[in-house]
């Protein structure tokens, strides 16, 4: 007959007491007795005999199921306050208690486990869908620190700053290039530094390693570095530590300084920086987040060159985020050599030159009869410039029978049309030259088209409205330093002429002669 649990367990049981009894650090039945019943009372076992002798029902507890241990109070939650702009209590309090004098150690511990309760919950995950509530704790300690009376500013570049942070938290980060002006303002530094938070906190509670100095902020000037370092300041209670090194401070006392610290955000101006590289008094090898605040005044101070040795000096694959002006065609070319690959153009503004830089314009006139000639000259043309790269390009017609009519009758001489669907929307030009991905679309069909996937867009009719002339300048090239939008201007376009020369020079674009002979008759 089969034994049953309790008999085996009796049995092991038995078995176990005897080994103790032989072994050499047995002890007498009374001590194990008192250990046991000691585990029992830990663990809420205890015996019917002894449940009276601890604890009293309650009219809380009739039954003394919970042994006499008082019910916890639970707090209301954090999303609230978070959502509401306002530090969560449990925060106020561990920041009240960085006020007073605490060793390193201890300081380290109580900010750490600060940022491990705001982002609790959320270990396990690689990508995350939203912000955690410790960057809104972020931006109100700045917001706070620098600008206390202005509430709404810093947490009114959210859009912006949302975007800011899906790029630089992906899985696979993806660099950043902001057109909205020379510098980046104080919303946007903001918003950068407690995204830079944000990534150290979630991976602190992954238990991951974040290398020191995890971001890198190079700034143009004294000044400048003094303005981003105020916003840095109030994030040092909440554990992290920033630097600002410039030609203002002895070198000695920054090498010292460095010696005894090891910050997570490191502000400097180039010059600076390569002379306590080259002391060894400052490791960047593996900086996870370069910025570089002002493309243009650097190329104004000739540092273009130091900021090239200060991105081969980085060993690892950093997040660059390169903030430039709009109107200068020379930065393009310094920034592809800073950021290589996929990028996400960003832009806090609406403006057309913004959101369109480094995209070059070309108007080129024909007339009606001789339209589809010129797409192929056109198209030919960019298949050149664009010799051993695989180029992708939108052609956009008024409509869809326009569309078929350019597919059917668009034949190159120097390569070959392969279609690449049945419906004929898309085509491959093969040549010896490069090849060439061609989408044609009519104006309807753009609504559902990814504009911003394509570099190269040729706009073979002019929309009636320059308005829509420029959502389709705003939409492209979004993932590429720069871009190529063309656009044929026949006759029939002539109401055109005026508001298109405007927009080309608002965007710093040169004005055909043609079209300024329009404009003047």
């Amino acid at each position: 007959m089969a034994k049953g649990d309790d008999a085996l367990a009796r049995k092991r049981n038995k078995v176990r007491r005897k080994r103790m009894r032989n072994s050499e650090n047995a002890v007498s039945e009374r001590v194990a007795a008192i250990i046991a019943s000691k585990r029992r009372r830990k663990a809420g076992k205890r015996r019917g005999c002894e449940g009276m002798c601890f604890s009293l029902p309650t009219p809380d507890d009739p039954f003394n199921d919970r042994h006499g241990n008082k019910r916890k109070v639970e707090e209301p939650a954090d999303d609230v306050a978070a959502d509401e702009g306002d530090i969560p209590k449990k925060t106020k309090k561990d920041l009240n208690a960085k006020k007073q004098p605490l060793a390193n150690a201890g300081a380290k511990t109580v900010t750490k486990a600060v940022r491990e309760q705001e982002t609790e919950g959320e270990e396990g995950r690689v990508d995350y869908d939203r912000p955690s509530k410790f960057l809104v704790v972020c931006l109100n300690a700045i917001r706070d620190a620098v600008a206390p009376g202005d509430g709404g500013g810093i947490h009114g570049a959210g859009d912006w700053g949302v975007e800011l942070w899906r790029s630089c938290s992906a899985a696979a980060p993806c660099d950043v290039l902001d057109t909205s002006g020379a510098c980046a303002t104080l919303e946007q530094t903001a918003w950068l530094v407690a995204t830079a938070c944000d990534i150290v906190a979630r991976k602190e509670r992954l238990g991951m390693v974040v290398s020191c100095p995890f971001l890198l902020y190079l700034v143009p000037s004294q000044e400048k570095a003094a303005q981003v370092r105020s916003i840095c300041k109030p994030l040092k209670p909440l554990g992290i530590h920033s630097v600002s090194l410039h030609h203002g401070a002895s070198i000695e006392h920054q090498v010292s300084g460095l010696k005894s610290c090891e910050p997570e955000f490191l502000i400097s101006t180039p010059e600076r920086l390569l002379e306590l590289v080259s002391l060894k008094a400052i490791d960047i090898s593996n900086v996870s987040m370069l910025v570089v605040d002002g493309l243009k005044s650097f190329m104004d101070l000739n540092v273009t060159d130091k900021l090239y040795s200060i991105r081969n000096a980085i060993l690892s694959k950093p997040q660059i985020t390169v903030f430039s002006d709009p109107y200068d065609k020379n930065v393009s070319a310094v920034t592809r050599n800073l950021i290589n690959g996929r990028i996400t153009r960003l832009c806090i503004n609406d403006s057309v030159a913004s959101r369109g830089a480094f995209i070059s314009q070309y108007v080129h006139f024909c007339p009606s009869e001789k339209k589809i000639s010129k797409v192929k000259e056109i198209v030919e043309k960019i298949l050149k410039g664009h010799a051993k790269k695989t180029s992708k390009v939108l052609l956009v017609a008024a409509s869809d029978r326009k569309a078929r009519d350019l597919l059917t009758s668009l034949k190159l001489e120097n390569g070959a049309v392969i279609p690449n669907d049945s419906h004929g929307h898309s085509f491959t030009i093969c040549s010896s030259v490069g090849l060439m991905n061609v989408h044609v679309k009519d104006r309807d069909s753009l609504v559902t088209t990814d504009v911003e996937e394509f570099e190269t867009v040729l706009v073979v009719d002019l929309p009636p409205s320059v308005d829509e002339y420029a959502e389709v300048l705003t939409g492209a090239a979004r993932h590429a330093v720069i871009g190529e939008v063309h656009s044929i201007f026949c006759n029939t376009d002539a109401p055109l002429a005026k508001p298109l020369v405007e927009l080309l020079a608002n965007c710093g674009q040169a004005v055909p002669d043609f079209l300024k002979k329009l404009v003047s008759s």
